[in-house]
């Protein structure tokens, strides 16, 4: 079912080379301010709160009368921060925190006369640098409003210190684990030596792959495309390394920019913290860092005074997954008349969805497709918004969406909006859009192609298995064998997908075919950097794109419009047998994973700048191996 929400904004249009000017006293006064190579024709769709009438404070307090969602007055929006974080919108059912309904609920929060505040309860986050923008940006909006917002964090770095310095104050307890020890980059290679003391390298010693039998071939387009380092090589790659240096440093870069702004510190104050290594709470406070240092149940009793609650009394806090069910009507947010369809892909790309007990999820083209027929033949909706959160995946699947999104782009204006990462096949549906909007950390580009093959000869031989071809046609053993003749064909055909990626890029971006080969070559771009190389429109998270779907449409930016939320998930009985199936697949799942995996991928390598103290190893094939190696 779909959901209407509507999204407030501003009309002012954003000013080229903004960063020169925003000699402002805060963060919040320059939340608005843009790159010197962001498109400056489109609209910010930055908030703007507007103070309600008498007239209108009297309907909304009569709606939350009679909204089945009861709210006491003065109550504390309670939102904890913890764990991953998806693009799409939960169902009931569905656990877990969801971007835009936390988004809608610090909205919401800001125009409720029942809330008196937020307290935010924040501990280690998974998720990208750009969800963690836009959460940035709708903490700053709801401080426009004048109600507080406090949050207390017993376990932090650096991602979960970008939101926390931004709220009215900040508390740790005494005993809290904190690292703001810098930002790194983990690769991991199935090699057999280390030979770089630069990086933070992992390295399974002696051969995985040889010890189980198992001889890959990875062809790869694209001299920076590093998916399959992790099963091809030793160490890390030049480009790869400059790939990963330069996203380091713009990641590190806007953290010590904005933590300087948000604290009034300089950044040479900030770096030089970050290099002391300080691990002492009391050194946090005497800095400036964090507002105090105090117990959770500390906090709650300091809010209570504030609220003047009597101490026997609890503070009244509302959940957020109570207060994600009050509807945005009731607080007299309904949107207009003009609705724009907003459809969410999320996750790696397949084309069709696998069988009953696949464990595949994220983004099934065929029903991709089915959606944006849909919205294609109605008449109701005036624009379309296509939000990507995607490292890519199948390049066939990713070449039909673009088809789709093509045509749909014919007959009304299409938006994609950046979260997290829209890479390869993420990328491919992007540039089928009339613009494209990315968040400044968002990582994209990444235009390549990667082709894998893996010869099971040895590992059958090991574990007694047999297994004989009886073939007809030269090249009828191109997944299987590794002739010259069959590798040389295997190049090519690779080759020939690159080249046609490239050139829709190209021409999706009025750029020249050489041009784009500078800029493509499997290459990953963090947002900024890809608007100044013409392959990203427009820097801004959800609300922009909004505001320049409503800027295509011709619909004033005054005007509300209804979004309507295409991509709610359902409650599904295949996902919750699958769950509890899936530790029985074993060597079968090897065996289907390794020899079914001819298709050509348009797809990202596993990048994610992190604080120094976590470790992510989530590349399936890895995990796949690893746990494989285990049971032997």
């Amino acid at each position: 079912m779909a959901s209407s929400i509507e999204v407030i904004e501003s009309n002012h249009t954003a000013a080229s080379g903004n960063k020169d000017n925003c000699e402002l006293k805060s963060e919040m006064d320059c939340i608005g301010g843009l790159k010197g190579n962001d498109n400056a024709e489109y609209p910010s769709g930055e908030f703007e709160f507007k103070k309600r009438g008498a007239w209108k404070k009297i309907v909304v307090k009569l709606r939350t009368l009679i909204a089945c969602q009861r709210v006491s007055k003065g109550s504390v929006l309670n939102i904890k921060l913890r764990g991953k974080i998806t693009d799409q919108v939960k169902g009931r059912f569905s656990s877990g925190l969801s971007l835009p309904q936390i988004c809608e609920n610090l909205t919401k929060a800001a125009y409720d006369p029942r809330i008196c505040g937020v307290y935010l309860h924040i501990e280690t986050l998974k998720c990208g640098w750009a969800k963690i923008e836009e959460i940035r940006r709708h903490i700053l909006d709801f401080r426009k409003s004048g109600k507080f917002i406090v949050a207390y964090a017993p376990v932090w770095q650096e991602m979960e210190y970008y939101l926390g310095c931004v709220c009215d104050e900040l508390y740790a307890p005494p005993s809290a684990y904190f690292s703001l020890y810098g930002l790194t980059r983990q690769a991991i290679f199935l090699g057999d030596q280390l030979r770089s003391s630069e990086s933070t390298i992992f390295v399974m010693h002696k051969g995985v792959f040889e010890k189980v039998g198992v001889e890959p071939q990875v062809e790869r387009i694209g001299k920076y495309k590093s998916f399959g380092d992790l099963i091809t090589r030793k160490e890390i790659s030049e480009e790869n390394r400059e790939v990963l240096t330069t996203l380091l440093d713009n990641i590190y870069g806007n953290w010590v920019d904005k933590i300087s702004l948000a604290k009034g510190k300089t950044k040479e104050d900030i770096e030089s913290f970050i290099n002391e290594g300080v691990y002492q709470i009391e050194k946090l406070k005497e800095d400036g860092w964090i507002t105090d240092i105090k117990y959770e149940d500390e906090v709650t009793s300091m809010l209570k005074t504030r609220l003047r609650i009597v101490e026997k009394k609890k503070l009244p806090l509302v959940a957020y997954k109570k207060y994600s069910k009050v509807k945005k009507g009731t607080l007299g947010l309904s949107g207009g008349k003009e609705k724009i369809a907003v459809i969410r892909a999320s996750g790696d790309i397949n084309r069709v969805e696998g069988s009953f007990f696949s464990t595949s999820s994220g983004i099934i083209a065929e029903k991709f497709i089915e959606k944006i027929r849909r919205v294609r033949e109605s008449k109701r909706y005036k624009a379309v918004i296509i939000r990507i959160d995607s490292p890519g995946g199948d390049a066939l699947a990713s070449d039909l969406m673009w088809r789709e999104i093509s045509l749909l782009a014919e007959s009304k204006p299409v938006i994609a909006s950046m979260v997290d990462v829209a890479a390869s096949g993420g990328y491919y549906m992007a540039m089928a859009a009339h613009a494209i909007v990315s968040e400044n950390l968002t990582l994209t580009g990444s235009i390549g192609v990667v082709r894998t093959k893996f010869n099971l000869g040895k590992l059958y031989d090991k574990i007694g298995y047999n297994q004989e071809i009886i073939s007809k046609g030269q090249f009828s053993e191109l997944k299987a064998s590794h002739r010259p003749e069959e590798k040389k064909l295997f190049v090519e055909s690779t080759q020939a997908i690159y080249k046609e990626f490239r050139d829709k890029a190209a021409r999706s971006r009025s750029m020249s075919v050489d041009k784009m080969e500078e800029i493509a070559q499997g290459r990953v771009w963090t947002g900024n950097d890809a608007a100044s190389r013409g392959l990203v429109d427009a820097i801004g998270g959800f609300s922009r794109a909004v505001a320049i779907a409503k800027h295509k449409a011709k619909i004033p930016q005054n005007k509300k419009v209804t979004l309507v939320e295409l991509s709610k998930p359902s409650l599904s009985l295949r996902k919750l047998l699958i769950s509890i199936g899936t530790s029985a697949i074993g060597l079968k799942q090897l065996q289907n994973g390794l020899e079914s995996s001819d298709g050509v991928q348009a797809r990202m390598d596993d990048i994610m700048i992190q604080g120094s103290e976590r470790s992510s190893f989530a590349n399936p094939i890895f995990n796949l191996l690893k746990n494989y190696l285990t049971s032997l």
